[in-house]
């Protein structure tokens, strides 16, 4: 399944830090595999203080919303619940990915999942958040704040 990474992906999302959180800037690359998709996350900036407060874990989705925009009280406000290709409940949603574990401010994580192939989530976005992710809570955890976004976009060698 690895040998994939010798691909280029079909997606990728570049993730900026919301309004507090300038620092936290990454990348997710999205790649075609068997029956579903390899995403590989690197994140860095996230602050000392999240880290301590939540032992570095961080909430981790794909959402239905195709923009990280919003308001000054909800900076991505527009990135909507989160995606699912059928209805269900949250931790079953296909954009509910396990946490990422950040140390010293970088986080990086490799995952596979059978939820969606890469074109399913072009146009939708990624959210990393500043609590972990309870698998139980409704709608989505209890994962708090949102901290970072990306624009899920497929990549200019796979537009034809």
């Amino acid at each position: 399944m690895f040998t994939v990474n010798h691909t280029q992906p079909i997606a990728t999302a570049e993730l900026k830090g919301g309004k507090g959180y300038e620092s936290i800037h990454g990348k997710v690359d999205i790649y075609d595999t068997y029956e579903g998709s390899i995403l590989i996350i690197e994140v860095y900036g996230i602050p000392k203080e999240l880290e301590d407060k939540n032992g570095g874990f961080h909430g981790f989705h794909i959402h239905e919303g195709g923009s990280c925009s919003g308001t000054d009280q909800e900076p991505f406000a527009n990135v909507d619940g989160h995606y699912q290709s059928v209805k269900s409940q949250h931790p079953e949603h296909a954009g509910d990915l396990p946490p990422l574990l950040s140390n010293n401010g970088i986080a990086w994580m490799c995952v596979y999942t059978d939820r969606f192939y890469p074109e399913d989530v072009i146009g939708k976005t990624v959210i990393i958040h500043a609590l972990p992710d309870d698998f139980h809570t409704q709608p989505s955890g209890a994962s708090g704040e949102m901290i970072a976004c990306g624009e899920i976009q497929a990549r200019e060698s796979e537009i034809r």
